[in-house]
């Protein structure tokens, strides 16, 4: 069914062009897609919108459409009939739609065409404008790694089109990624003629961290021990990011051995926390004589183990 133009404007059949152009200004800012850009339908609903408007903004055009509804154009052209373009003798007529073929009353096309020959030198009435939205402003901020894990605030310098800068305070979110963007919504540049303000999107880098390292939400950190801890096993102590851990070192660990523990990674609100990975890091004594040198080369000696056996290229 074609759709009640009364309706798609929600106004009463009694309505004065006055509450048909408020109407329209109303549905125009809500549904315009430059003011909806995460909405697939707005396009739709605002052409649905102007549609309505070109008919019921104009006097004539509101008079046929009240009268005969939406056959309102083939009854004002004189009802059914073949079109000129029609074969010789009156032939098979082609059913083309002039308004589709020129692009739609929502974008002016054949509408505003036909007008220009049928009411030439006759003033057109003025469709209200939207309001321009105003432009984004761009800017890169770079964190500390551990702002970046837990979360935190930090200040950013935004200069603006007038020359004028201005110190925002910034939201960090926790587990945010490098190379991701915060968006301050309405934040932006204003609008030159009342409309919506613009956002400022914030490009988010990372420092580094001399100890650990991310792979999305998984932490690696490399962990010295003894070799008396390598060889005995132990018990150690290690930081994360959400506190200090004790960690089990088994009996006879060699350098490269990793040791998982589950959700001590980046915790990201609403997502599954990611693990820590802690390698260990065999380190000797930066002293040693020549005499305890000696006697442990003899120990080790014993086994006689080559620990590049299985290497190859």
């Amino acid at each position: 069914m074609a759709k009640d133009y009364y309706e798609t404007l929600s106004v009463g059949r009694n309505a004065s062009p006055e509450e048909i152009q408020s109407a329209y200004r109303k549905l125009a800012r809500k549904y315009h897609p430059d003011l909806n850009p995460d909405d697939k339908q707005a396009k739709q609903k605002f052409q649905e919108v102007q549609a309505a408007f070109d008919v019921l903004n104009d006097a004539k055009k509101r008079e046929m459409y009240d009268r005969y509804g939406s056959a309102y154009e083939s009854v004002g052209a004189g009802g059914p009939g073949p079109h000129p373009w029609a074969g010789a003798g009156g032939g098979a007529n082609f059913d083309i739609n002039l308004e589709d073929l020129f692009g739609g009353s929502a974008g002016g096309g054949f509408s505003d065409l036909f007008k220009q020959f049928k009411q030439r030198g006759k003033r057109q009435p003025t469709r209200p404008t939207v309001p321009t939205r105003g432009a984004n402003l761009e800017h890169e901020l770079t964190v500390s790694f551990t702002t970046a894990v837990l979360g935190g605030e930090a200040q950013v310098a935004v200069r603006r089109g007038s020359g004028a800068t201005e110190t925002l305070q910034v939201k960090i979110p926790p587990g945010i990624e490098d190379g991701k963007k915060i968006r301050l919504r309405g934040q932006g540049e204003p609008s030159p003629d009342g409309g919506p303000a613009g956002d400022i999107l914030i490009k988010v880098r990372t420092g580094s961290h001399p100890h650990f390292r991310r792979q999305g939400n998984r932490l690696d950190v490399r962990v010295p021990i003894t070799l008396v801890e390598a060889l005995s096993g132990a018990k150690i102590d290690v930081p994360t990011p959400h506190g200090t851990i004790t960690l089990t070192v088994p009996p006879g660990s060699s350098s490269g051995a990793k040791l998982r523990v589950k959700g001590q990674g980046v915790k990201v609100p609403g997502g599954t926390p990611g693990d820590l990975f802690a390698e260990l890091l065999i380190v000797l004594p930066k002293s040693i004589d020549s005499g305890d040198r000696q006697q442990l080369q003899s120990v080790l000696e014993k086994y006689g183990d080559n620990p590049r056996a299985d290497l190859r290229w």
